[in-house]
């Protein structure tokens, strides 16, 4: 079950990976609890859908009422697992598993703290594992009480979209999206959301253009409906530092495959990111990403081997970084071409192999 239906970040896209690369061994039941684009790409691919309006949490009518139809769902389609897409959907899928008599698990995409009642209440609800997005996200769900079994199952991306061999040259990337033609192009990717670090790459901008005047960063992501005031809050961040013209906001965009590739560095400024697809989506067109040293990068990079860390929430290290990129030539070409190694073990046929193989492994322990 996933809780949404429009394509926002990692999680959602994950979900597409795992039904559209999975070789159709397993018959699928996908449930949301909004109507939305996703609903309708799955159905048009021959997928059953089911569409519960659920409503906000603390409606405590509609909740019970998701509840139970979730449990009859269950019991008609005599299923042999029912799984959870993140904590929030485990609110439901737990006691509705529990009521329908039938094994359940969820996926934890995040970094779980003991402080978040969700997260405390979705791991108190009944599973026969708590699948990992990630090996550190793994040892924080293992931190949580009751101690569930957490197998790990990484996630991947789709490396034939972020093929160069599909894409223009860097160059005619630029120049088909209307950017600087000259001049260093710095690239940040992702939801504008304060944690994802983007004011962090704007503050080291100067530091980076007293050494390289004519570079440009271009910031590729859509607003957030939590923080609807962080885009403003950057604008105003680069008006305020001089940089209009420098910092370019372009917004959502579909095509972030060519975005990327006009890129010649691509920078990862999240806090504590539980993964990071966008990572391996930048390493798989051999780009010398800069990414921070918490959380999923730690896992996906070596640094000064498949890419360069920074001191996470350090600017001067952020700055440091890109600019060692920059000047030297050499390092960033030998970056990009582990990156691309590196990325090759991340695909998303893999990655859903690999979930559709752990689902039936909890099914079996389960007695399924």
């Amino acid at each position: 079950m996933m809780p949404i239906a429009e394509q926002r970040g990692g999680a959602e896209q994950a979900l597409v990976h795992l039904l559209e690369a999975e070789p159709g061994s397993v018959d699928w039941i996908v449930t949301f609890l909004e109507p939305g684009d996703l609903a309708r790409r799955f159905q048009e691919r021959g997928i059953q859908v089911e569409v519960l309006r659920a409503g906000r949490l603390r409606n405590g009518v509609r909740y019970l009422r998701t509840v139970l139809e979730l449990a009859e769902q269950a019991r008609v389609a005599h299923v042999d697992l029912m799984f959870a897409w993140m904590s929030k959907s485990q609110l439901y899928v737990g006691p509705a598993a529990l009521l329908a008599g039938v094994p359940s698990g969820w996926y934890q995409m995040g970094i779980p703290s003991r402080r978040s009642w969700l997260e405390r209440l979705a791991t108190l609800l009944p599973a026969v594992g708590v699948v990992a997005c990630s090996h550190g996200v793994a040892v924080a769900q293992q931190g949580m009480w009751p101690r569930r079994k957490v197998p790990i199952v990484e996630l991947g991306a789709d490396l034939s979209q972020f093929d160069t061999g599909r894409l223009p040259s860097t160059g005619l990337a630029r120049r088909e999206l209307g950017l600087p033609l000259e001049g260093p192009l710095i690239g940040i990717v992702g939801r504008l959301q304060r944690w994802k670090g983007m004011h962090l790459l704007i503050e080291a901008m100067p530091s980076i253009l007293r050494e390289h005047p004519d570079t440009t960063t271009v910031i590729v992501g859509g607003v957030h409906a939590r923080e609807p005031n962080y885009s403003a809050e950057l604008r105003q961040q680069i008006s305020n530092l001089g940089l209009d013209g420098r910092v370019i906001i372009a917004g959502f965009q579909s095509n972030v495959p060519l975005w990327m590739q006009a890129m010649d560095v691509v920078v990862h400024a999240s806090d504590c990111e539980p993964f990071g697809i966008v990572l391996i989506e930048a390493m798989a067109l051999g780009k010398p990403v800069v990414a921070t040293n918490r959380g999923g990068p730690l896992e996906l990079i070596t640094d000064d081997v498949d890419g360069l860390l920074w001191e996470s929430g350090n600017v001067k290290s952020l700055a440091r970084q890109v600019l060692r990129c920059l000047e030297e030539p050499g390092l960033s070409s030998r970056l990009g071409r582990k990156a691309a190694v590196r990325a090759r073990h991340f695909s998303s046929s893999g990655y859903a192999r690999r979930l559709t193989e752990t689902f039936a492994t909890l099914a079996v322990a389960a007695g399924k």
